[in-house]
């Protein structure tokens, strides 16, 4: 039986052009309409895609008929407004992470998506990454037996970032910009964390750009089984070579087995029971997942995804992480957050969670 095609509308141009080359590059995907406030970038994504059929004005997307799913990739802090007028217009979306940058207006957005009847999926491209997949399958399957820790990290020297203009804007953050991979990636093997702790220093290579931002972030998690997660991230400090220091890792310690996945470097480390220490590369998958210059844009991990997403729709079924998921993370981030905030402070997560119902 041949599945649907899903026509997708793309707002925000700038990280959406991964979503682009995805979506033209799928069977399960028709790439119909995109739109950013910026016709130079409007242009300059026609002339890259070959592709013609832009807007500067989000409404066009609301309004078309056509349109199946909308996906968001726009400024973080609009987001919120993003999705609400998507669900609104009756379209599912698809939002770039963070799906928030707090936990207003959480209520509004849980009850318009449930009288849409529409799914909202986040786009926590790091779970759809190559070593990521196969450590996400070999932990459904048990074979790390019982769970134990997981050890998420993103450490990565983005002082380049600092040269531009918006990262000095009120509200950069790199917490829900760069560390969220991690807090994502613990999350989603400890889904029910019911308490935190940790602190964040801000560098003097931040303050030199007049910024008061936490550059580094250690925080401890732990679920209602007792289970231990570590979250690291580093932003503005020199890191060690690649094949040293992997800039995201995820690393699972079960009764059973022990297993690190690692982004960008293609390399998955197991060590199972009856198995021996073993290494998995997939270099021969690097031209998929990195489609354009260097390694900044990673086109294949967004095709994994809406991929995936396609088939969640022609089954029914909610994709994860969906909204009710994507909200829980952003209460984990709050909670994180709010103990950096506090010296350390012991946070239990149930107090972000009053009043708000998933």
């Amino acid at each position: 039986m041949s599945k649907k095609v899903y026509k997708l509308g793309v707002v925000g141009l700038g990280e959406g052009r991964s979503i682009m080359s995805a979506a033209l590059q799928s069977r399960q995907w028709e790439l119909h309409k995109v739109c950013d406030l910026r016709e130079e970038i409007c242009r300059e994504r026609a002339g890259e895609f070959g592709f013609d059929a832009w807007t500067t004005e989000y409404r066009e997307l609301l309004e078309d008929p056509e349109l199946d799913v909308i996906a968001i990739y726009t400024p973080d802090q609009l987001h919120r407004e993003h999705i609400l007028q998507a669900l609104a217009a009756g379209k599912h979306v698809i939002c770039t992470k963070p799906l928030l940058t707090s936990l207003e207006g959480v209520q509004e957005l849980t009850e318009l998506a449930a009288r849409s009847g529409k799914q909202v999926f986040v786009g926590q491209s790091s779970r759809f990454f190559e070593p990521m997949l196969h450590q996400r399958r070999d932990f459904e399957s048990g074979r790390h037996g019982e769970l134990q820790t997981v050890e998420a990290s993103y450490i990565t020297d983005g002082r380049w970032f600092l040269e531009r203009g918006w990262s000095r804007q009120s509200g950069f953050s790199w917490m829900y910009n760069f560390m969220i991979h991690a807090v994502d990636l613990a999350r989603w093997y400890l889904a029910d964390v019911t308490e935190v702790t940790g602190f964040g220093t801000v560098s003097s290579t931040s303050r030199g750009y007049g910024l008061e931002v936490w550059d580094s972030m250690r925080f401890l998690l732990r679920d209602s089984e007792g289970r231990v997660a570590t979250v690291s991230g580093s932003y503005t400090l020199p890191t060690l070579s690649r094949e040293i220091a992997p800039s995201i890792e995820c690393t699972l310690r079960g009764t059973q087995g022990t297993s690190r996945a690692e982004y960008l470097n293609l390399r998955y480390h197991t060590h199972f029971a009856g198995e021996g220490k073993q290494l998995h590369t997939f270099d021969d998958k690097h031209s998929y997942y990195f489609r354009f210059e260097g390694e900044s844009h990673h086109a294949g991990e967004y095709q994994n995804y809406i991929e995936y997403f396609a088939d969640c729709l022609d089954a029914g079924r909610s994709p994860s992480p969906d909204l009710r998921e994507g909200i829980d993370t952003i209460i984990l981030m709050e909670a994180l957050r709010h103990s950096a905030t506090h010296e350390g402070e012991r946070v239990r997560l149930q107090e972000f969670r009053q009043g708000i119902e998933l």
